[in-house]
């Protein structure tokens, strides 16, 4: 272990992430009554320009008005490039004072830019005197943002996680798809021709390196790492492949950018009994392996040692923080 530690985030679930548009009050009270881990209410993407005021108002009054208990509410302002930012924050965190849980910051692409904000809120929980401390969550989807994603998650302590924002990310490094997540056929690898001649092509995931690259700079800083948007709302297998992938890579949940992909998030994101069994007898193992002085010994066949024990501890633990949710 480096004499270096990582302080670690809040240990908020964070299985699913729901987008709600604040212009819609009819999302805004079913979203409350869902299942989601997460919320964000989101006045950035999906609010057209000529709704953002009206969108704003919208969610102070879901805030003070409807019941969030049991989920971490998260508020996705404009872009710092905009001038709808600033009134953003101020008009909802002193509004709503104490309401919030986090806010998420759309095309993060310097540590000054979350520098910026965390001024701004420091200045409002001071002045508002509330006692409940915001977090920031961190929305990683532009080649900026990516070449500066280390310093942009050691920016801040409010700094609770890092999400991937596919389709602008997209947009920002010009890659030929109109799709929002998901693979594509034209990435992929044509094999060499076996004796009858015959070619295999095999199709790659053509956002891995991004993902992988969020969640080691997630780690570092003791930050959730969280996949984004996956577009077809229709195709559940689709999504539940995508969301198996970012789980496997260390994500610790996927957006929902429908109802419909909440459950199958909580479901991906949830270690299955099965998985829980085996973490649990390999942390069995090793405490009987500590009592008789080894260090390592074989369960089912296979080779496990003290790392093994920090592989299913994680296991272990996302269990019970689900079970605790």
């Amino acid at each position: 272990m480096s004499f270096t530690l990582v302080d670690q985030a809040p240990a908020r679930l964070n299985r699913s992430e729901q987008a709600v548009p604040g212009s819609n009050t009819k999302f805004l009270e079913k979203a409350a009554k869902g299942d989601a881990d997460v919320v964000f209410l989101d006045l950035e993407d999906a609010v057209a320009p000529s709704e953002k005021e009206q969108a704003r108002k919208n969610i102070i009054a879901a805030l003070n008005d409807l019941d969030w208990s049991g989920k971490t509410v998260s508020l996705r302002i404009n872009g710092l490039d905009t001038h709808y930012m600033y009134r953003d924050v101020i008009d909802v965190l002193e509004q709503a004072p104490g309401k919030l849980d986090l806010i998420m910051i759309p095309k993060a692409g310097t540590a000054a830019d979350v520098y910026a904000l965390d001024m701004l809120v420091t200045q409002i929980e001071t002045a508002t005197k509330v006692d409940k401390r915001i977090g920031f969550e961190l929305i990683i989807e532009t080649a900026l943002g990516m070449r500066n994603i280390h310093e942009i998650a050691g920016a801040s302590p409010r700094n609770e996680s890092l999400h991937f924002g596919v389709a602008d990310y997209a947009a920002s490094t010009k890659a030929r798809t109109t799709a929002i997540g998901g693979p594509n056929a034209d990435y992929g690898v044509l094999t060499d021709p076996l004796d009858d001649g015959q070619r295999a092509y095999h199709w790659g995931d053509m956002w891995h390196y991004a993902i992988a690259r969020m969640v080691v700079a997630a780690r570092a800083h003791g930050l959730r790492p969280v996949d984004g948007p996956f577009g077809d709302i229709g195709d559940q297998d689709g999504y539940r492949a995508q969301a198996l992938r970012a789980a496997v890579l260390g994500c610790e949940g996927k957006w929902a950018i429908h109802p419909s992909q909440v459950t199958l998030a909580n479901e991906v994101f949830s270690p299955s009994d099965k998985e829980v069994a085996h973490a649990q007898a390999i942390l069995d193992a090793m405490e009987q392996a500590g009592k008789e002085g080894k260090g390592a010994v074989t369960l089912n066949g296979r080779l496990i040692d003290i790392a093994s024990i920090k592989q299913a501890q994680v296991m272990v633990d996302k269990a019970r923080q689900v079970r605790a949710g």
